[in-house]
Formats: structure tokens, sequence, C-alpha cells
């Protein structure tokens, strides 16, 4: 008679310890913080790759007794620009250039999301936190743009990562899930900033021009030659041509061998008639599309009195101003 009491009293401890311990595994709060990813100013003219980084920080405490093994998924999705596929986007206005983001520092493995397949999986990050204790963690974010991308006018592109759209970062006990597929509890949206200042500039490519072999220069000797200039879109520039080493005016230019020279000039027309030289009125002018602009250039040497033969050069200076 005296053990059936017992019984229930530890039947009704030990019950009482079992729902003790169900609510430890959501114990454990997780803060996160991401740093700017700034690429800085590209010229997206060339083939050139910029690359820039941003960090992620990771904050858990444990406020229960036992120890706790949380796994963390870090999703990346498109930012506050619509991706373009697989590929993220920078916006300025109505313009885009576009950006990938990397979970490893040779920029192979894409930094994906549980919500935007196309961009490949999220990373992970598990963390044992002892109890009463807060446990950090960083994880970079690696980011790269390439080049070309030369029809992107110039300014500043960005993409603000906020809400769901951006970064959603979810946590829960080991224990429960092992796939980051599987982890949708505590979603967390930290903020962040990618940006890049494109700039508006322009390169330049000239060919050499040849006038050939002559004995006498008796008669007017005519060559062509050309640029190619790829300036940012709708930038305005004009080009300049300088006198030469030695030249006095644009049709009075000298290629030279040693203290002799033939006189020669640079001209915008085929029919010579206006001159291409380094003053404000003897320029080209255009507006940058992005892609490469070719401009002619019109040689003539005149009749005058031949030098000793051999060969004569000239190095003519192009000054693109935009």
């Amino acid at each position: 008679m005296q053990r059936h009491p017992l019984r229930k009293i530890v039947r009704s401890l030990l019950l009482g310890v079992l729902l003790s311990l169900s609510p430890a595994l959501a114990q454990a709060a997780c803060s996160f913080t991401i740093s700017d990813l700034n690429f800085g100013s590209v010229n997206l003219l060339g083939a050139s790759t910029y690359d820039s980084t941003a960090t992620v920080n990771i904050s858990c405490t444990n406020t229960d007794l036992l120890s706790l093994t949380y796994r963390i998924c870090l999703n990346l999705n498109a930012g506050g620009v619509p991706a373009t596929g697989s590929t993220r986007n920078l916006a300025n206005g109505s313009s885009r250039i576009t950006y990938q983001l990397f979970q490893d520092a040779n920029r192979t493995v894409p930094w994906g999301s549980n919500t935007s397949t196309g961009f490949g999986n999220p990373p992970q990050v598990n963390m044992l936190v002892l109890p009463g204790v807060t446990l950090n963690a960083t994880r970079t974010i690696y980011g790269r743009i390439l080049g070309p991308q030369a029809t992107a006018p110039g300014g500043l592109y960005t993409s603000l990562f906020s809400g769901a759209g951006g970064a959603n970062f979810t946590y829960a006990p080991l224990a429960l899930a092992t796939a980051c597929s599987n982890i949708n509890q505590n979603p967390t949206r930290p903020q962040f900033t990618v940006r890049a200042n494109v700039d508006r500039t322009c390169n330049v490519n000239a060919l050499p021009m040849n006038f050939g072999t002559h004995g006498v220069i008796d008669s007017v000797v005519d060559a062509t030659s050309s640029l190619s200039v790829t300036c940012s879109t709708g930038l305005p520039y004009t080009i300049a041509l300088n006198n030469g080493e030695t030249g006095t005016a644009p049709d009075q230019r000298r290629m030279t061998r040693g203290n002799q020279a033939v006189i020669y000039g640079l001209y915008q027309n085929a029919a010579r008639s206006r001159v291409w030289g380094p003053a404000a009125d003897q320029g080209v002018g255009s507006v940058g599309t992005g892609a490469g602009q070719t401009f002619p250039i019109y040689g003539r040497i005149v009749p005058q009195t031949t030098p000793s033969q051999g060969v004569y050069n000239d190095t003519v200076v192009v000054t693109v101003t935009y």
C-alpha cells in the first residue's frame, strides 16, 4: 500500500524533467551584420576584372544549460536590382552592369540561396555554442565584376540588399535539420549595399601611316591611316593631333632623318582641306557609344626639294579630351 504513491511521485518527477529539456532547443539566439561591398572605380571599356569583399559577422548566444550546435544558412538573393538569369546586377537609373558573389577567394563557387536557386547553394556555418556563452564568427563574401561592359554610362551603380529579395539568414539546431534546403527557421534579413563607380573614360588606338617609297618628291603623295576611340556611352570627347616632334603647323609637320626632313600634313577629310591639329578648332569631336568609333586620318606630302635617300619618320601624339 505504501509503494503506489511513491511510484506516482517518481513518474511525475521524471515527466517534469523531460518537459524542461524540450525548450532548450530554442535557447540560442543569433544576430548578423554585413559590411558594404564596394568595388570602387571601375573602367569597363576593356576586359579588366575588379574584385572586392564584404564581411558577414555572426554572433550566437546560448542562454540554456546545455551545449547547442546550430546550422546557419547564409542565403543571398538578387538584391535590390532584378537578376539576369544567374547573374546579379547593379543599377544606375535604367542602366545596368553585371557582377557576381562567391563563397571562395578564387571566385569559383557562387554564393546562392535556397529561394533563388539559379544563383547556386548558400554557404552554411555550424556553430557549437556552450551554455551561457556568446560565440562570434565571420564569413567573407567575394565579389567580382568582369569587363568589358562598355555600353554602361559612367556613374554610381548600386544594389541594396534589403527585405525578402536581399539577405535571408536562417538557422536551426543541427539535430533537427541537416540540409539548408530544410532550414527556414529564424529568418533574419541584415542589410548591406553593393556599389561600383563606373569611370567616364576613353581608350584610343592608332594605326601607323606609311607614305611608301619614292625617288623624287615632284608630285603630291597621299596616304591614309585611322584612329579607333572607345568612350563611355554618352560621353562627349574631342580628338587632337599635335604637330609631331619638330613640326610647326598641322600642314608643316616634319618626318626627319638626321637634320633633313620631308614636310607633310594631316587632315580630317579626303579632300585634305581641313587640317587636323592641336588647336581647339582643329580637332574632331564625337560622343561615346561604348563601342569603338573609327576616324580616318588623311596624310599628304606636297612637292618639295627631295632630301637624301633613307627612311624618314615622325611621331604624332593623339590627345582625347573628355
